[in-house]
């Protein structure tokens, strides 16, 4: 029964943020133009050696993709903290856990959506054939997502009050979720190789086990963070 109070209130918050987020269409917006922009700048900065674009190739997708989810991340309290209902939301009964996993969700669904668009842009501007690949790219970027998004929800509400709370985010998520950047980078050159997700493996493990660890502690963690 706990299980289902608390998946109930997780959904709440989720749908709660994608209603927002459908009326507004703001973060998605800025966060598919930020990805393109990201793209285009490095394309025409490499030039036409396809060799080079091949070889950048994933370190750029994946650097699209973190830049957009921090983005994401940023806004993810910004509704509560314009409308001065921050402190509204702690008072929700429940446990705050609920808060944190709806938020995640929410992040996750947004960042997942960009990704989505992001990637036929990306095959088409590097001349790239990654859709024998897909499957295997789809496991890596998701795993690679819930691990970013659950730091991120984390600090994301940490700094959801401070006044330099632009800069601060990245300065304390990029160095913490560097495991996540690597293994994510590096199962996406294997997958591009042709190496498919054996080749990835260790990479993927590590993914996952990032993932499992952080999905443990960040939701303890959320409880003291909304108190400070």
């Amino acid at each position: 029964m706990a299980v289902a109070e608390v998946m109930r209130r997780t959904w709440a918050m989720t749908w709660k943020d994608v209603r927002v987020e459908l009326r507004a269409r703001e973060r998605m917006n800025a966060m598919l133009f930020f990805a393109a922009l990201i793209l285009f700048i490095f394309n025409f900065a490499l030039g036409p050696d396809l060799s080079k674009l091949r070889e950048a190739a994933p370190g750029l997708l994946w650097l699209a993709f973190l830049f957009t989810g921090m983005l994401g991340l940023g806004r993810s309290f910004q509704a509560e903290r314009e409308n001065g209902c921050f402190e509204e939301l702690l008072l929700t009964p429940g446990d705050r856990e609920s808060l944190y996993f709806g938020k995640l969700a929410g992040n996750i669904l947004f960042m997942v959506m960009a990704e989505a668009l992001i990637l036929p842009l990306f095959a088409i501007l590097y001349n790239l054939e990654i859709w024998s690949a897909l499957p295997g790219l789809f496991v890596v970027a998701l795993l690679g997502t819930v691990g970013f998004s659950t730091i991120g929800t984390l600090l994301a509400a940490m700094t959801a009050h401070l006044r330099a709370r632009e800069v601060m985010l990245p300065l304390l998520l990029f160095p913490l979720t560097v495991p996540v950047i690597l293994g994510s980078v590096k199962a996406t050159e294997a997958l591009l190789s042709g190496a498919g997700l054996a080749g990835a493996g260790h990479w993927v493990k590590l993914l996952g086990g990032f993932d499992v660890v952080f999905l443990v502690v960040c939701p303890l963690a959320f409880e003291f963070v909304l108190e400070e």
